[in-house]
Formats: C-alpha cells, structure tokens, sequence
C-alpha cells in the first residue's frame, strides 16, 4: 500500500473582534442611556426608544460577531447575515491589490481592515473588517501568487 504525502490545505477562519463590534454599536448605546434618561426626567413614554435603540445594538453587535472570514488555498469566501445569509466567494487569483487601513482607534485595539481589490466583477473590493494585526497580508500574497501558479493565471497591465 502506497502512502500519500498530500495534506488538505490550510484554511484560516477570521472573525471581527469583539471590540470592533461593541464600537461599532457605541453610539446605539449611548442614544439608549440618553432616551431612558430623558424618558425618566420629562416623559415615560422615551423608554421604547431607549428599548428600540438596545435591541438594534444587540442585533448589530451578533450581525459583526458572526462574519466570517474563510480564506483556504484557493479561494477567500465572506459569510454574513443572521436570518438572510450571503455568502461571497472569490477565487484567490482574482485579487489583484491589498491595502491595509488602520486609523488610531484600531491602531489601539490591535486590529486592522483589509480592502482586497480584485477582478471580480461582482466582488471588486472586498473588505475584512476590525480583523486582528497579523501577517494576513503576506500569507494572502504568497496564497495568491500560489493559487496563480497552479492556474497558469498571469497578470497582464
């Protein structure tokens, strides 16, 4: 019996962080805190208001927690939506440039957002939000340049 040295590809599963998506419903919350303050000093009736504006944040809070990122050796697929999925899947050599933002309230919370631009005409930028600080960008060029190889793709300008 003969044995294989095949080994399935490495996948990496990628979610926003925590603390991207509490900032994110930030200012949910704070209308919340504003409207049962207002609805206990003059009108009782602010408190929906405060009890809407909490339900949108938790809703919003578990919508950015359950993205997810999966990126294998061949393609990046983008899974969202709680009660309406969509998932994106873009075939690795399609992305054509990486750029990576970080403004100081994510330079502070260790995180990152990846904007993918890639030749897909359904899928022309990609972004991958509030991500941890890694060497994300490295291991997708060297995934990409690899998945080009395999394919015989080459870029033309």
């Amino acid at each position: 019996m003969e044995t294989s040295d095949f080994t399935p590809p490495e996948t990496l599963l990628i979610r926003p962080a925590a603390i991207f998506a509490f900032m994110r419903i930030f200012g949910y919350l704070v209308t919340a805190i504003l409207m049962l303050l207002l609805a206990w000093r003059f009108w009782p009736g602010l408190t929906w208001f405060s009890l809407t504006a909490i339900l949108i944040a938790a809703y919003r809070y578990w919508y950015i927690r359950h993205i997810k990122y999966l990126i294998t050796a061949e393609y990046l697929q983008i899974c969202q939506g709680l009660i309406f999925k969509r998932v994106d899947t873009v075939e690795l050599f399609r992305v054509k440039d990486y750029v990576l933002i970080q403004p100081v309230w994510l330079q502070i919370m260790r995180l990152m957002d990846l904007n993918l631009k890639t030749t897909d005409p359904e899928n022309r930028n990609l972004w991958l939000r509030g991500i941890p600080c890694s060497d994300l960008v490295e291991t997708l060029r060297k995934r990409v340049l690899a998945t080009r190889r395999n394919n015989g793709v080459y870029e033309l300008n």
